[in-house]
């Protein structure tokens, strides 16, 4: 785990170094288009802004207003946050904000638009850290092709034909794996390339119906109803398509929702499946879905949200892999992110029910990153608790999507639980 002590110090960035560097950043400008208003950042006694005038940054702190996003709080507060390499649970504002630690004075929509810009900022914010890892060598001889190959089949979900894409890889056990909310299956591309993995594992990476390459069904009026993904439509997925593939006792892995799914998947369908890889996994995630709004709203791009998830990566986590998290994100069907989080906040609760789970019929393996401040790693610890049987696996210096955003780290924390469930 990083030790915030030894991490360079937090920000002793003045007012008109940080205007400037807004000023002259591409993310921040990008993510400032069309904004009329400002950022103000008090900190303690200081503060530092910005104010934008049609997306135009001048070096003018603003007072509260509108179009305007204030945000307050202590020194001690924002120090873990701004340091070079913050904190975990302190990687971003967000968490701290739902937690009234940070205060906010803002428009609800003005806050949700200009996320991106926010988020942003409070990196600019923070001293350059020289020791974040670069991404492994992905570069050869042009043209090649990667390892996977795609594939679509017809299943019959809730009694509709749906068109579901799939891509695989590898020899041995099944291995299915499910993506995040909102996202799809080429979260597990790095997985593919792994041969210390494919050598055992025939890995199939599927897009849920509505995500990716699974486009929506064409015999019913999908676009008159509002998406909410429920637990009972979401098992059947992965159940009919081991049955349609004619997988022999799979392992399912899963991520966030796919996390919460492959804990579903233990309770409801152990004799389908040999074992599941929880990851993020948890009893019960909770929260206001309706508070979840500017997800799926007109007036909101599908950047911001995207930009969002760059918050639950670790800090430690190679750039453009992190990037590549949002970059999924924002080319997603725009009601999906919020549609999925309904079973993630509203529907899924296995609370009650967890110490029915026979890990003598399907064991449960279950994953937590540290700068996860969603499925938390305190999540997992009470889910393992609660699952006789089960292992539990803390990932320092990872965040919610250990797959995509570091699949280095993540693979040295996989490959001994997956050497388990082979021999």
């Amino acid at each position: 785990m990083t030790n915030l002590q030894e991490s360079p110090k937090a920000s002793t960035v003045d007012q008109s170094t940080f205007a400037a560097l807004c000023a002259a950043d591409g993310e921040f400008i990008l993510a400032a288009k069309g904004w009329t208003g400002g950022l103000r950042i008090d900190i303690g006694e200081a503060a530092v802004g910005v104010t934008v005038d049609d997306g135009d940054v001048s070096a003018v702190i603003p007072v509260a207003g509108s179009g305007v996003i204030a945000l307050s709080a202590s020194d001690e507060v924002w120090q873990p946050v701004l340091a070079a390499i913050p904190a975990p649970l302190k990687n971003c504002a967000y968490p701290l904000i739902s937690r009234g630690q940070i205060e906010v004075e803002a428009d609800g929509l003005t806050m949700w638009q200009y996320m991106p810009a926010l988020d942003r900022a409070i990196e600019l914010l923070r001293p350059v850290d020289e020791s974040r890892p670069v991404v492994v060598d992905e570069s050869g001889a042009t043209p090649r092709h990667d390892s996977p190959v795609g594939r679509y089949v017809h299943l019959s979900l809730g009694d509709v034909d749906h068109r579901v894409y799939y891509e695989e890889a590898g020899q041995g056990i099944p291995l299915l794996c499910q993506h995040t909310a909102g996202a799809n299956g080429l979260q597990y591309r790095h997985l593919f390339e792994m041969s210390e993995i494919t050598d055992h594992f025939r890995v199939i990476a599927y897009d849920l119906p509505f995500h990716g390459k699974s486009i929506p069904p064409v015999d019913t009026r999908w676009w008159e109803s509002e998406y909410a993904l429920k637990g009972e439509f979401l098992r059947s997925v992965p159940v009919q398509l081991a049955a349609a593939l004619e997988l022999d006792q799979p392992v399912f892995m899963g991520c966030s929702v796919g996390g919460l799914l492959a804990l579903d998947l233990a309770y409801h369908h152990p004799d389908v499946f040999r074992a599941v890889v929880s990851l993020e996994g948890a009893l019960r995630i909770g929260g206001d879905w309706n508070a979840m709004a500017g997800m799926h709203h007109p007036q909101v791009s599908n950047m911001a949200k995207a930009r969002m998830m760059e918050g639950l990566c670790s800090p430690t986590s190679p750039e453009p892999y992190v990037k590549e998290v949002s970059e999924v994100y924002s080319a997603g069907w725009p009601a999906a992110f919020r549609g999925d989080l309904y079973y993630y906040m509203v529907d899924y609760d296995l609370r009650e029910v967890a110490g029915d789970i026979d890990t003598a019929r399907c064991g449960v393996h279950i994953m937590n990153g540290e700068y996860d401040w969603s499925g938390t790693v305190e999540h997992g610890r009470s889910a393992h608790e609660a699952i006789a049987g089960s292992t539990h696996t803390v990932m320092t210096d990872v965040g919610h999507f250990p797959m995509q955003e570091n699949p280095t780290a993540f693979a040295e924390y996989l490959l001994p639980v997956l050497d388990s469930i082979r021999t």
